[in-house]
Formats: structure tokens, sequence, C-alpha cells
């Protein structure tokens, strides 16, 4: 088999570099992975050229990395170059610019490129749902849906930046932004293992670290009104199909922490909707609120029970463990609601930075034991053949920092009830759910919407009048990183 290496500053040294690996069988991935920890250097292909897939061998032995690379990938013809701690695999040659510095401005018809792929736990290959893919220094960024995968545009210009991949409890990788574009990457993640070196062992009273999060609040995060570009997507499922799908790009004018929520705007850029044909047979569901629901997520703006002083008696808080944070310890605090509270309140995880105090993100969901009460919340009005039970309701969310200040980042909330009618035995599953990615933040020149711009929040937004946009996903005036979030 035969590999090329392109000469770069020592490559040379490095392809021929010797490794000893072990005889093993696995997946090209796999077997890719025991050769960059076994070198140090990590690999940067298109999977739809290198099938990650493929059940392959190596003999044991001692190899040099690029013979590793050809015998393991089972490709005829390779090209291999050194780019700081990666290797690059290509079919071809990529053109010199492909590693060019831009223009220091970026020209009036800026083009973008588009980086997609699927993030993987490094040890056991599972999809890392809701990962962080982003260009921090430009506060631009999407995450992973559910299956890990991403689809992320970026300008030409930022071809030389960091793109960052970044999920709690793991390591974060770096790469350069222009390595990546118009392949389809499959990256891993290795979770991060805190030594005790790393922290000093101490109590942690948890509504300490709550407080100092409240004190906190109005330094670590925005204290003057900011833009935000989103992708929102909301839908109805039922017996596992989806019955209605409806994806937006918002602009968001997003007030500072201590102003309330009603003060944010959203203007609608775009919109499309994918509608089952056979739903107008069956069950009429409307999904309402879906996008004051994200803006109320905010829960560091809009402080729930659970984390505000005059609440906190109706739960039990515990110091529960230490977690990587984009690099950074962070405080895991657990709440439950107190025993013998017989309402349907929260039970969740907040995770509350060590050193800033800043909260960055969390998850949390009606108490299991009680959320079949919780149904008044959530059903405004159904048929009265029909009985209508939650079975769960959860919510995540992150914030990210850029340039020190942390801004809501990603929003979820998924929403399971149990369906039946009357005289009938069984039911089936209704499940709904909303998400908000925000993908650009803009702290110059914000001003707040025209009245004739904004978009209610608060009505089924489902039924917002619009024309369908057949490009949704086209380069626009507006261009935003993309995601494609699939349920």
């Amino acid at each position: 088999m035969l590999y090329t290496v392109f000469p770069a500053k020592a490559g040379d040294d490095v392809l021929s570099r010797k490794i000893q690996l072990p005889k093993s069988r696995g997946t090209v991935y796999k077997l890719l992975g025991q050769v960059a920890d076994r070198s140090g250097y990590l690999f940067i292909y298109d999977s739809r050229i290198v099938d990650n897939d493929r059940e392959t061998g190596i003999r044991g032995g001692d190899y040099t990395i690029g013979e590793a690379v050809a015998e393991i990938t089972g490709e005829r013809e390779l090209k291999l170059r050194v780019i700081g701690n990666h290797i690059l695999i290509h079919k071809s040659e990529p053109p010199d610019d492909a590693l060019s510095v831009p223009p220091a401005a970026a020209p009036p018809g800026e083009t973008y490129l588009t980086v997609e792929g699927k993030i993987l736990d490094k040890y056991n290959g599972r999809p890392i749902a809701f990962a962080a893919v982003g260009i921090p220094e430009a506060a631009i960024g999407t995450v992973t849906n559910l299956n890990g995968d991403f689809r992320f545009r970026f300008p030409d210009s930022l071809r030389n930046s960091t793109l960052i991949f970044t999920h709690i409890g793991y390591n974060s990788r770096e790469m350069e932004a222009g390595l990546l574009a118009g392949k389809h990457q499959q990256l891993s993640l290795e979770p991060r293992v805190i030594s005790l070196q790393e922290v000093i062992v101490r109590v942690v009273n948890p509504e300490k670290v709550l407080d100092e999060l409240l004190e906190k609040r109005n330094t670590n995060y925005a204290a003057r009104p900011v833009y935000q570009t989103a992708f929102y997507r909301e839908g109805i499922g039922r017996k596992k199909e989806i019955v209605n799908l409806t994806e937006a790009v918002f602009q968001i004018y997003k007030t500072p922490v201590g102003h309330s929520s009603r003060q944010d705007m959203v203007r609608l850029l775009k919109m499309r909707q994918i509608t089952d044909p056979n739903e107008k047979d069956t069950m009429i569901t409307k999904f309402k609120s879906g996008i004051n629901s994200c803006l109320m997520l905010d829960i560091v703006k809009n402080l729930p029970d659970f984390i505000s002083k005059e609440n906190r008696i109706l739960y039990d808080y515990a110091h529960t463990d230490i977690r990587v944070v984009d690099n950074r310890l962070t405080n895991v605090i657990s709440f439950e609601q107190k025993k013998g509270i017989r309402t349907p309140l929260y039970k969740g995880e907040l995770y509350v930075d060590t050193e800033n105090s800043a909260l960055s993100g969390g998850s949390f969901r009606i108490h299991p034991d009680f959320v079949k009460k919780s149904a008044s919340m959530f059903i405004e009005s159904k048929s009265k053949n029909l009985t209508i039970t939650p079975e769960q309701i959860s919510y995540t969310i992150s914030y990210r920092e850029y340039n020190g200040i942390y801004y809501i980042n990603h929003v979820r909330g998924d929403l399971q009830f149990r369906v039946r009618k009357k005289g009938k035995l069984f039911g089936s599953t209704l499940y709904a759910w909303f998400e908000m990615v925000v993908c650009k933040t803009e702290t110059e020149n914000v001003q707040p919407f025209d009245r004739s711009q904004r978009l209610p929040t608060r009505t089924v937004f489902a039924d917002t009048d619009f024309d369908y946009d057949k490009d949704f996903w086209a380069q626009s005036e507006n261009p935003v990183a993309e995601t494609d979030l699939v349920v």
C-alpha cells in the first residue's frame, strides 16, 4: 500500500517515527485511535472517504505512523500532512489556500465554510449529545444533536481560528477551523479524570455555592443588552413518529440580568414547517409558548425556586461531584424537593464554576414521583374523551463564556405524556420538545426592535403566518451557524 508524505516542517520525521502496535482487530476508527494514543498525534480526515466503521485488523509489531495508517485504512493511495499535533489524511493534495492565512479584513462578499461530523466518547464509542462546537473568539457556535451529529458554518475569514469541541466531563479538543472545512469529521472526546492533586479536598456547602452564584451574577453575566442569533426548533411526536416540526432562525434582543424576561424581544429571520398529512385525521396537538419557555429557561436571569434564596426551604441540596466544563473545574450541586412536600417541584443538578461561581449549565426535571400531578401546568385544553398524563418533563441548559461574560448557549425541553381515549384499555405516547441553540452573540450597536418587528412568544408558533423558505439553510445576507438537530 502506498502513502504520500507532504513536506511540512519535520513532518517526514513524524510519519517515519516507529511505534509499537499490538495485534488487534476492530473498526478503522478504533485502530486509528490506538495509533493516536501511541504517537501523540490526532488524525483529521473526511469520514466519507475513510470508512470509520469498517472492521479490519493489524498484525502486532513496529510500524512507522505512515505505515500504520495505510495498513489500517486499507487505502492504496493516501496523502498525509503533519500540522501541529494533527495529521491530515487526504486522497488528493489539499489546495495551497487550505492552510494559508486569510486577508486581515473579510471582503464584502465573503464566503462561508462548513464543517460537519459526529462526536463520540473515546472509550465506549457512544455519541455525545449537546457537545458544544464553536469559535469562542467570534462568539459563534452550535451543539451536537442526540446522535452526536453537528453541522457548523463559519466565515472564510475565520479559517485560521481555533475550533473548539467541548462537553461537560470531557477534555476539550481544539483544531484549526480551516483544516476541517468541507469534511465530515468523526471526533472523539476523552473523559476527564480529575486527580486529587487538582482539587483541595474540603467540605463544600452547596447553599453557600448558590449564594456566591447570586452575589457574582451581575459580574459574570451581561450588564448590557446583546443581540443573539439562534436556531429554534419545536416538534410534536406520537407513536415514535414526528407529526409536526417547526424550525426557525431568530434574532433575540436579550436584556441583561436583573431585567424582566418580558423585555426580551424576538425577531423572526426565516422559518419552515413540516406537518404529517395524516395528522388532520388524528388528534390535533399544538405546542404553545415554546419560544417563551426558551427565554424563561435562562435561569440566571429568571431565577427558579431552586436557586432563589426565598424558596430554598422547599429543597434539599448536596455537593455530589466535581466535573470539568470547558476545561474548568465545576462543582455539581444536586437538589431535590424535600420529603413530605407532595406538590410537583424539581429535581436535578447545577454546574457552578469553582473559581468564579458562574453557572455554566444544568439539567432538571419535574420530580418523577409527582410528575403525574403536573398536568395542569402543561395542558391548556383537551377533549373530554381524553385522559392526558405527564410521564416525564425535563430540561437542559448551558452557558458559554465570551470575553469574560457568560451568555445562554443552549436550551432544550422534553415533555412526554400518556394519552388514553375513554373506553380504551391502552394509550399511546405523545411527546413534545423545544430547543434553542445560540449561534452568534453580538454586543455592539444593540437596540430594541420596532414593535412591528417583534414576534409574539406566548402563542402557538407553528401557526405563525410565513412564506415557506425552500432555501432555509442557503447562504443569505445574514448567514448563521447551522445545526441539524435530530430527535
